[in-house]
């Protein structure tokens, strides 16, 4: 059973930017536009080591199979890779593409049938960082100030939505993420993103990387 838990926000840390790291950067910039997410990122240039699972996910949750499709023929039209393709499943319908910049894409809807045509609209942008122990990472992010909507034990954990982002964060184990998203596990070098902070710079025990954030609105200049 789910439970919820809050905490002060002394540490005043929220999540106010979520910024990929990407070798080209006019590319991933026609690449986003083209998807129908470049207001929900930012883009950098890096030619940072990554190689394997970069530990993490952006996953869009939309209204019913139709618009699931629809964003998922434009990624795949604009040159995504597909790891999963869209289908049906117990919770309702999705599918998981590879963004050429190499960032991982999950787009879904917990309904299995269309009340309506495919919108453009998206419910919830939420990035799924994989770690190694959910409730340690999970302690360090309340001692920072952020706040436990929900908490599955040692499973998954889902952080309060901050009005400064338009992106939710969620911790799950990295293996099992990895297995959701169907690619291995093993991954090395940089995660290739970085979280903008509302307060100070760190780094979380996943070296997850949190930088000062000057401005909370996503922009891709």
């Amino acid at each position: 059973m789910a439970t919820t838990t809050t905490t002060s926000t002394a540490a005043n840390t929220s999540l106010a930017s979520v910024t990929l790291e990407v070798t080209d950067l006019e590319a991933a910039r026609r690449f986003y536009s083209a998807f129908g997410v470049d207001t929900y990122v930012h883009l950098r240039a890096s030619d940072t080591h990554s190689i394997g699972f970069r530990g993490f996910t952006l996953a869009l949750t939309v209204a019913g199979p139709a618009t699931v499709d629809s964003y998922f023929g434009a990624a795949v039209d604009a040159g995504a890779t597909v790891l999963k393709p869209a289908a049906k499943s117990l919770w309702g319908y999705g599918g998981v593409v590879l963004a050429p910049d190499g960032t991982i894409w999950k787009i879904a809807t917990s309904a299995k049938k269309d009340t309506g045509p495919a919108t453009r609209e998206i419910d919830e942008v939420v990035l799924l960082i994989g770690v190694e122990d959910v409730k340690t990472t999970k302690q360090l992010y309340v001692g920072r100030g952020l706040t436990v909507a929900k908490s599955f034990g040692g499973k998954y954990a889902e952080f309060a939505p901050s009005p400064a982002s338009p992106v939710k964060l969620a911790l799950y184990k990295r293996r099992a993420l990895a297995k959701d998203l169907g690619v291995p596990a093993d991954g090395t070098g940089s995660h290739r993103i970085v979280l903008g902070s509302t307060a100070d710079s760190f780094t979380d025990p996943d070296g997850f990387v949190w930088e000062a954030a000057e401005s909370p609105a996503p922009t891709l200049s």
